[in-house]
Formats: C-alpha cells, structure tokens, sequence
C-alpha cells in the first residue's frame, strides 16, 4: 500500500500548477498526482472540437511561473498543451504523475489523521488503496464522462449525426455539409467559425442571447511590451496590465450594468451592421456577468455570418426530425450534422465519494472556505478558480495558501487542520455569484457563502492575493489538531 504526504488529484492546469508550488515550497513532503486520464492537460486534452481556444488570455491563464511567449493571446489548444507539457518537463514533474488512475473514495480518520483513498486504474478497474495526509482536488468542476444534454424530443428520429463537444469524434467529416449547433455559449462561438469555411451552412441555434466581446488574438502594445524587454520581464508586465484592466472591467460593469450592456450590445452592430436584428440575437435578457462574457477573437464569428456561410436563429425546439430540427415556430432547420454546445455538468470534489470518521460528506451542507475548503473537513483543499477572471489566478493562489498552510502545520507539531464557522457565521447566500444554467442545475447540491470574511467568495484577486501573500494564515476559524 502506497502512502504519500499529499496526493493531487487531476493532472491539468490546476494539477501542474500544485506539483510545481509543491516541490518548490514543500521540498520535504512526498506527493503524487493521480491522473484518470492517459495524458495530462484536463480540459484542454478532453475536448477535440474544431477550433478549440482559451477563453481568457493566457498571460493571466498560464502559469506565473513560466512565460506565455506566443504572440497570440488567445490560443488555441494545441497550444495550450504544448505549454503545459513543458511547463511537467521544464519542472521534473513526469514522475510524479500516474496516469489511468482514478479516486473513487476517500475516507478520513481523525484516529490517524490520514485518507484511506480507493484508487481505480480506469484502464482494467483494478482497484489499490492508498493513503495520504493530504487531499489536494485539482479536478475541476464538470463530469468528465458525461455533458449537459437537455431532455428534446425525437432524438431517435434524426437520421443525421448528433454529437456532444465532449465527445467529438476527430475524424469527423463535415465538409459541404448542413451543420446546427444548439447554444450560444462559448464552446458554440468557438465551434461556428472554425466549421464555417468547409460546411455547406452552419446554423447557431439559440433559446436566448449571450453577450460576445469581439478584440484582436494580438495585441500590439504586447508586442511592443516583449520587443523592449525579456521574456521573464515583459510576461510579468503584461500578465500585471491584464490583471489590473480585467480588473476594472468587471468592476465597472457590476457597478454600471446598462452603460456596459450598451457597449457590449453596440460592439456586436458594429460588426454586424445596422440592419441586423440586434434586439433579437444579440441582445441578452440579463445583465452583464450574470453570466460568463464569451470572447470572439477577431470577430471571426460575426465575419462568418457576413460572410452568409453561418447564421443565428433565436427560437425554442419543439423537436428532432428526420431530417433536423422543428422549431416551435413551426420552421424546421435542415442538417446533416447536430452539435449539441448545450453545456456542462457540474460536478465539484471530483466525484469522489467521500466520507468524514465514517460519515458521508454532504457538501451542500457545508460553507465554504477562502474559496478552496470546508466548514468541519479536515486536510482537503479544493481548487476552483475565478468565473470573472482566468482560472489558474484562483488555482495559483490556492497553491501558494495550501503549501503555507501545510508548512504551518508542520511548524506547530499538529497533524491536521480544518476551518470552522463560529455562531457568527450564516450560511447566507450561493457559492458562486452566476446564474449560468450549469450551475442553476446545482445549486442545491453546492456548499453555501458565509456571512463574512474568510467565509466569502470574494471573485477579487487583488483582494485574495494580500491575503495569502502579506497576511498571516492564522485565524479565530483555523483549526489544527493531532491525530486521535
């Protein structure tokens, strides 16, 4: 039986990015990486469809660690896990990772302070235990197995091609063909352009709106920033001007919905012209960060629908045909192929069922806190990074707490750690401040926000990063004990 310090679950951004604060802050504890997949990269090695980029720019997206030197700041892929991998081969971290390795349980003994985790190779299921001190989640916050798909009628009648972006067969030939895509989401507005130059039409069907950001995938100031400087210092200067601007950006569009609503509603017209219906396509019935904002690099979606090869039909579907999509207007868009960007399924800790001295977590009834651990469970942190700002942000800082932390308890002689929410603590309100379907679909299956600091989810990264850097980690609701 194995038995490590710390054993991080999920071999993606998040997962890299905790091995390398690890090994460089902890040099003294043994980890290991259990990975489910055969190959590292998370996200970005799961999903194959075409055209599949970043969603933030990758000077906040990548590592702080390693500078993103590729002219383009929003990258594809590819791209990203060329970069990942030389970040695991750049830091020796190869041998810390296990592929085809997944944690289906985890149960916690205050007896010994240790996890006893159930670890299933996903290549034949046998299953080996493992303990560990530690239970670092890097995992992310969707079923990997399985996406969103809405209950529509007639799915058996459609004689084409249904596909889901998460399952994307890559040799997939949609060439002069009739293409739907249901949504209107990001994976939606990345997967219409990319397929735009080869089909015969692709129609983006949509229920409702979705505010679209339209700016260069290079920027010239950037440009001018690494001309005049190393790859270290300019990295370093343009991830700062990112994260400031970025920033400014949701702060003011929280404190002047309808100003920016104009400006996001009116940069779509611009691309699209005057006589576009507007008000029916592009003209969202929420406001501003509700949910997520979807970039479109270079308005290559709206160039594909000026170019007639796409186009957006806002309706509800009353069913599949045969022969596509009958809309409850009465009209029935024809395709070959439909690609269902209906969304994700949420999924926090991993999946992994886990159990507390023999009681099962029930993490909707737990408040969560700074964001990465929970009232009453002792050595877990969870990464989940920001939903206004780029992820690694968030997985960065969560990595630098968790290896203070662990150090911290070294420090004191104790053998484990846990928050506790005092009588002043009020479960007061959701865990994430979005009303995205994905997470709609949830919510009551979600740990709730505390009524104050650390119990708050505060989605500011100026704010979270004093916090770790500059502040002691030390509160009234830190706990440590020894084990028994």
């Amino acid at each position: 039986m194995s038995n490590y310090d710390v054993v991080v679950v999920g071999a993606g951004i998040s997962g890299i990015g905790a091995a390398y604060n690890l090994q460089k802050t902890c040099p003294t504890k043994s980890f290991a990486i259990f990975e489910a997949r055969e190959n590292i990269g998370g996200t970005w090695d799961l999903f194959k469809y075409p055209g599949i980029r970043s969603d933030s720019d990758m000077h906040t997206m990548g590592f702080r660690f390693k500078p993103w030197t590729d002219p383009k700041t929003i990258a594809d892929g590819p791209s990203i896990l060329k970069y990942l991998d030389e970040a695991v081969k750049e830091n020796d971290l190869e041998e810390k990772i296990q592929f085809m390795k997944k944690v289906v349980s985890a149960k916690w003994s205050s007896t010994n302070a240790n996890w006893s985790l159930t670890v299933r190779n996903t290549n034949n299921s046998l299953e080996e235990t493992v303990t560990c001190k530690i239970l670092y989640l890097c995992g992310g916050y969707y079923n990997y197995d399985n996406g969103y798909l809405p209950e529509f009628k007639g799915y058996e009648d459609f004689e084409g091609e249904i596909i889901h972006p998460q399952h994307w067969p890559e040799d997939l030939n949609y060439e002069g063909k009739k293409v739907v895509v249901i949504g209107s989401g990001a994976t939606a507005v990345t997967i219409v352009p990319a397929m735009a130059d080869k089909v015969s039409h692709i129609t983006m069907l949509q229920r409702s709106p979705t505010y679209y950001m339209s700016a260069p995938d290079e920027r010239p100031f950037d440009s001018a920033i690494k001309r005049f400087t190393s790859d270290k210092v300019g990295y370093f200067l343009i991830r700062w001007k990112n994260i400031l601007l970025g920033r400014f950006f949701v702060t003011q569009i929280k404190k002047h919905p309808g100003r920016y609503r104009n400006f996001l509603i009116n940069g779509v017209r611009e691309h699209l012209g005057k006589d576009y219906d507007i008000d029916k396509h592009f003209t969202p019935r929420y406001d501003p960060w509700d949910q997520r904002l979807c970039f479109v690099p270079n308005g290559d979606m709206f160039e594909s629908i000026n170019s007639g090869k796409a186009e957006v039909v806002t309706n509800t579907i009353d069913t599949f045909t045969k022969k596509g999509i009958k809309l409850s207007s009465g009209e029935e868009l024809e395709a070959d192929i439909i690609v269902t960007a209906t969304g994700l399924n949420m999924q926090l800790l991993n999946g992994i069922d886990i159990s507390i001295d023999n009681q099962k977590l029930d993490i909707s009834e737990k408040i969560q806190y700074k964001t990465m651990m929970f009232s009453d469970v002792p050595n877990l942190i969870a990464t989940f990074g920001y939903t206004t700002a780029s992820w690694t942000l968030g997985a960065d800082l969560t990595s630098e707490y968790a290896c203070k932390l662990i150090n911290l308890m070294d420090k004191k002689g104790m053998d484990y750690f846990y928050p506790q929410a005092g009588d002043d603590v009020a479960a007061d309100g959701d865990f994430l401040d979005l009303n995205s379907g994905y997470i709609q679909r949830v919510a009551h299956q979600l740990p709730k926000q505390g009524s104050r600091d650390p119990w708050i989810n505060t989605q500011n990264y100026l704010k979270d990063l004093f916090q770790v850097r500059f502040k002691s980690l030390e509160d009234s609701d830190l706990k440590f004990k020894k084990a028994g």
